[in-house]
């Protein structure tokens, strides 16, 4: 299985093994139960639909299998498909921040901040006044801010507690403490973090011997 469902719980710190301290989310992930099976001969596709949370509750999300994958109704799935040194992509809906302008929703730099400007925040022209007169399709402008579907990719797993179905990621994911995640493995990089190659032995080198070779190997000038 190569996603899973689960929430946010908070972001925290984590001391990795150099002594660095990395910011870090917490997430609580699964157990996600099997609810159906798609096979190609029936539905055109291979997938499962996973089913996060109690019956009140319960979150369904479809996940598409391998040719290898196979899975039966009523099979658990745990965070234990993930491990320290995977990269996920986390899903969420961020955080809404109700209606906005355009330099806190897109940016903008702004008009002159002097007095009598009467541009400091104004959005300025939206399309040509004789032709086309009319607003330029896709113009950026002040509206709804987040609360939108957003994907984190390559996150790092840093550590991962089956028994508590935990998963620790560096950075942070979309959405609030308790937002509901689709969590997956990485799709642009699904082999994970590669091992930094050890460092090379250095050779310190004498001052002094070194002079000395370098007078060595100069041809003696005549006088």
């Amino acid at each position: 299985m190569q996603a899973i469902l689960g929430k946010k719980i908070g972001m925290t710190q984590y001391i990795n093994a150099e002594g660095r301290l990395i910011p870090a989310t917490a997430l609580v992930a699964g157990p996600c139960l099997v609810m159906d099976i798609k096979n190609p001969q029936k539905h055109g596709y291979k997938a499962a639909q996973i089913a996060y949370g109690d019956e009140r509750r319960r979150k369904l999300r479809e996940v598409r299998l391998t040719p290898e994958e196979n899975y039966e109704i009523g099979q658990e799935i745990k965070v234990d498909i993930f491990k320290a040194g995977d990269l996920l992509d986390v899903q969420g809906k961020s955080i809404g921040k109700g209606f906005a302008g355009g330099m806190k929703r897109w940016h903008w730099r702004g008009g002159p901040g002097s007095h009598g400007s009467m541009f400091h925040r104004r959005i300025g022209s939206v399309g040509a006044s004789s032709f086309p007169s009319r607003t330029w399709p896709g113009h950026h402008m002040p509206g709804h801010l987040g609360n939108a579907t957003t994907t984190v990719q390559n996150l790092e797993v840093l550590k991962v507690d089956v028994n508590k179905n935990l998963i620790l990621v560096k950075g942070s994911v979309p959405g609030g403490d308790n937002a509901l995640l689709y969590i997956r493995r990485s799709l642009k990089r699904p082999e994970g973090v590669k091992p930094k190659p050890a460092p090379k032995k250095s050779e310190k080198k004498d001052p002094l011997k070194a002079s000395k070779q370098a007078a060595a190997g100069k041809p003696r000038q005549k006088s």
